[in-house]
């Protein structure tokens, strides 16, 4: 019994029921966490010796085993707890030491990274300002929004995985936290299985961080080779950028080059077509000119011939008239008349050595020059002038006669609104009884005819400039060169020094024709080839002229119509040529037309005024037309002085007009 008593005792000290508690421990061992094996508490074990304390024992020798055992229990639990408090101070230092290295680590990575970006930001910024200077200004902006936004991507991916870091790194440290909570926990509950629970959960721990630092190290690469992959998708995308950007500048040069091309050639076929055109142009008016020289050649011939039946020998005037050499023999007929004309005037002076006043040359008796001027209007006065006579003769004043008189001055190309005016003068003074009779009609008609022509009788004063330069304009065939020989004669008949400027350069036989005045009368002509600028001519010829201290320069232009811009144009430009060496040059534009084309003298005047503004008239051919009543048209109209009227074809012919006696020649009545 006492054995028993014995094996009970030590089997409820834990010792001889290990087997028979096995089974029955096992399942409550079950419900601690992560233990394998079932082990008792020690902090239990004082309990039932306290208990058993007061049990009645007989008294053996366990009480020293008892008492080493209890001994050894609580040196091998203190053991056990110094060794977990160390275990886990060593393991709190290493987790310090992994995250400080961790930390170290990210922070490594994360400078690497930065160094990585800024790297390529650079990179991409050289590749940008490269392109920038190759390309146009939109691609750099592209190029540097790209690195931009490579840049944005290179810190998004820094700071997700520096989160994604630290996320790891709190984790990891919540996930010690719960170990070492959950250790502690236990190490008070079974302190026996702490140390293998401790090697256990350290070994976990440890294959825990293996696989946790293998994960993050395989996450690394696979980041990196991701960054890298995308830094290479973006470094292709943006070489294949630049690529598209250098070949769109590539055709986009090209195609400027193309166009430039076709302007260039457009240009130069519109160039040659201008050029075709002018020179077609120039073809058309030199045949024009040559056709209306030809016949003012032969007028001139005819009437020179007419002239001088009387002085000249049978085989002098079959010699004008042979049309092979028409100019030679008119510049021998022009000489002989200039000869004859000049001692007619030697002997007039010295028959009269006084000037002869004003009023002497009104007289028809003793004036040859009115003589002659009468009878070189006997055409005119056939609906002018004296014309009227007849018209009122035995007639009384009333709206017929009026009706009648409207329609004659029309017929004479005095004009409707010019004539109008007359017709409303006259009905007026008709009206108020200040007429009494066809005769005093006839005199407020004088009257009224010559108020319009002395409005523009002013004659040509050259006083004031040196030289004083002169620019002929007018159409083709109206004698503007004939006029210049005979103005040329008459300044130096004054004792003015002369040049002429040939600036018809369209026109060989213009030149010519020009050359054979100033050879005749000793001056100087300056010309240049046909088909030269005649701005350049002109410009030439003026500083000649100043440069010889000419008087007078009469500067020729090449006949144009009026309703060809181009050739007015050109006409413009001659003006603007001369104002570069004489701000006040031309000081006279001198507009030559023909009496006998009527109205469209009127619109001649109005479209050479409106281009260059002129400032002077010469009325030719009033000898050879009954439309001379054009000049009262011009005079009422525009206003412009009518320097000079010719009468006929001798040097003496162009007369200053003089208003009274133009009047008087036209009015006046037969014997």
């Amino acid at each position: 019994m006492a054995k028993d008593k014995k094996r009970g005792f030590f089997s409820w000290l834990g010792f001889g029921r290990q087997q028979e508690d096995q089974p029955q421990e096992h399942s409550p061992a079950q419900s601690q966490e992560h233990a394998p094996e079932p082990a008792a508490d020690p902090a239990s074990v004082p309990e039932p010796c306290a208990e058993i304390a007061p049990v009645e024992t007989p008294a053996l020798d366990i009480a020293p085993a008892v008492t080493t055992l209890a001994a050894e229990q609580a040196e091998q639990a203190e053991q056990a707890e110094q060794a977990e408090q160390a275990e886990q101070a060593e393991q709190a230092e290493q987790a310090e030491q992994a995250e400080q290295a961790e930390q170290a680590e990210q922070a490594e990575q994360a400078e690497q990274a930065e160094q990585a970006g800024e790297s390529r930001q650079s990179r991409q910024s050289r590749q940008s300002r490269q392109a920038g200077r190759a390309g146009r200004a939109g691609r750099a902006g592209r190029a540097g929004r790209a690195g931009s936004r490579q840049s944005r991507q290179s810190r998004q991916s820094r700071q997700s995985r520096q989160s994604r870091q630290s996320r790891q790194s709190r984790q990891s440290r919540q996930s010690r936290q719960s170990r070492q909570s959950r250790q502690s926990r236990q190490s008070r509950q079974s302190r026996p299985e702490q140390a293998e629970q401790a090697e256990q959960a350290e070994q976990a721990e440890q294959a825990e961080q293996a696989e946790q630092a293998e994960q993050a190290e395989q996450a690394e690469q696979a980041e990196q080779a991701e960054q890298a992959e995308q830094a290479e998708q973006a470094e292709q995308a943006e070489q294949a950028e630049q690529a598209e950007q250098a070949e769109q500048a590539e055709q986009a040069e090209q195609a400027e080059q193309a166009e430039q091309a076709e302007q260039a050639e457009q240009a130069e076929q519109a160039e040659q077509a201008e050029q075709a055109e002018q020179a077609e142009q120039a073809e058309q008016a030199e045949q024009a000119e040559q056709m209306a020289q030809e016949i003012i050649v032969a007028r001139a011939a005819a009437m020179a011939t007419a002239a001088l039946d009387v002085s000249l020998e049978p085989a002098e005037e079959t010699a004008v008239a042979t049309p092979a050499a028409p100019i030679v023999d008119l510049a021998e007929v022009a000489r002989s008349q200039e000869t004859a004309d000049l001692q007619d005037i030697d002997a007039e002076e010295e028959a009269s050595p006084a000037p002869v006043s004003v009023r002497e040359q009104e007289k028809p008796v003793k004036e040859g020059f009115f003589a002659r001027l009468k009878r070189s209007l006997v055409k005119t006065r056939q609906n002018l002038g004296s014309g009227f006579f007849g018209l009122f003769r035995g007639k009384k004043i009333d709206d017929d006669l009026f009706d009648e008189l409207e329609e004659q001055l029309i017929v004479a190309d005095v004009g409707v609104e010019t004539t109008r005016k007359i017709i409303d003068s006259l009905t007026a003074h008709a009206s108020r009884k200040e007429l009494k009779d066809a005769e005093a009609l006839y005199g407020k008609l004088k009257e009224e005819m010559g108020e319009i022509l002395q409005k523009v009788d002013a004659p040509l004063d050259i006083s004031g400039h040196q030289p004083f330069v002169i620019l002929m304009v007018g159409v083709n065939g109206v004698g503007k060169t004939t006029t210049i020989g005979k103005l040329a004669r008459q300044f130096q008949a004054q004792g003015k020094s002369v040049m002429l400027a040939a600036g018809d350069t369209f026109r060989a036989a213009a030149v010519e024709q020009l050359q054979v005045w100033g050879e005749r009368n000793h001056i100087p002509v300056i010309a240049q080839h046909t088909g030269a600028d005649s701005a350049s001519v002109i410009f030439d010829a003026i500083q000649a002229a100043k440069a010889r201290k000419v008087d007078v320069l009469i500067a020729d232009t090449a006949g144009r119509l009026q309703n060809k811009s181009h050739l007015m144009e050109e006409l413009k430009k001659i003006v603007r040529v001369m104002k570069k060496l004489d701000e006040q040059a031309p000081h006279e534009v001198m507009l030559t037309i023909d009496a006998s084309t009527g109205q469209n003298a009127v619109s001649q005047a109005r479209l050479f005024n409106e281009a260059v503004g002129l400032t002077g008239i010469t009325l030719t051919k009033l000898d050879g037309t009954a439309k001379g009543g054009v000049i009262f048209s011009v005079a009422d109209q525009f206003g412009i002085p009518i320097r000079y009227i010719g009468v006929g074809e001798g040097i003496e012919d162009l007369r200053p007009f003089k208003a009274d006696d133009f009047i008087e020649a036209l009015f006046a009545r037969e014997d």
